[in-house]
């Protein structure tokens, strides 16, 4: 007797939906739960190198709720404002803890390997961040970043080391991506060197020289370059790579 085959539809029915980069989409209840586990574990890490942060986010609070709700008693309102109080207060106290756990996290991670790395795999939108691509013995290394303002180089490490690097990633790079901008950065307090807690925002203000489609070419043609070519420390920051990704998470709120 012949087996009856799954019809197309009871196929369709089980299969799981996928989001726009081809990943399983994950339940809005499971997603807000992860979200919250990692908001408490950026607040626990934050907190122990910030002891005054409880009290800073506790004034923010009542100060941001007290003006809300004063508006409300102005206007005749007092009850109606009483939500809108507590909302913005909650937004207000969230917005600043985000900038003292980003604060925190770059205090922690400044002058280490794999600091300028961590940074640019933060970054949000479409950025492709290939950390390592050439490096040194000392953990100097030179990561290759593209995005629509073209490909961006950054180095970071000792100036007298990275210097050289960088300039031959430059000539390699250039072969391959002919009138594409080319930016190289040094990451660095130094003079024409780009300091780590503003390395994002320079990336970010970079013109937007590419279209998508070009940006899509471009990354198929650095391809022929391989991928990374020295290990890079994954996760900086005390508590490694999962620590980075709360704060990340923080941040982007």
């Amino acid at each position: 007797m012949a087996r009856s085959k799954p019809s197309s539809g009871s196929t369709a029915a089980t299969a799981p939906k996928l989001d726009k980069k081809g990943n399983p989409k994950v339940g809005r209840l499971k997603k807000l739960g992860t979200n919250a586990r990692m908001i408490k574990q950026a607040y626990s890490m934050t907190a122990k190198n910030d002891p005054k942060l409880p009290w800073i986010l506790l004034i923010t609070f009542v100060a941001v709720g007290a003006v809300i709700e004063l508006i409300g008693i102005l206007i005749g309102l007092p009850l109606v404002f009483i939500p809108l109080a507590v909302l913005f207060g909650l937004l207000a106290a969230l917005i600043v803890f985000g900038r003292r756990a980003q604060g925190s996290a770059y205090r922690q991670v400044e002058g280490q390997p794999g600091a300028a790395a961590w940074v640019l795999e933060g970054l949000r939108g479409d950025w492709r961040v290939t950390s390592g691509v050439a490096g040194t013995t000392q953990l100097d290394a030179v990561h290759r970043v593209l995005g629509r303002p073209g490909v961006i180089l950054v180095a970071e490490g000792s100036p007298a080391r990275v210097r050289n690097l960088l300039a031959q990633e430059k000539k390699k790079v250039a072969r391959l991506v002919g009138d594409t901008p080319i930016y190289d950065i040094l990451v660095g307090d130094g003079e024409g060197q780009v300091p780590l807690p503003k390395l994002s925002a320079h990336v970010m203000k970079l013109p937007r020289n590419l279209s998508a489609g070009e940006l899509n070419t471009l990354g198929r043609r650095l391809s022929a370059l391989g991928g990374p070519k020295m290990p890079v420390p994954g996760g900086p920051l005390p508590g490694g790579r999962q620590m980075s990704i709360s704060q990340r998470q923080v941040r982007r709120r």
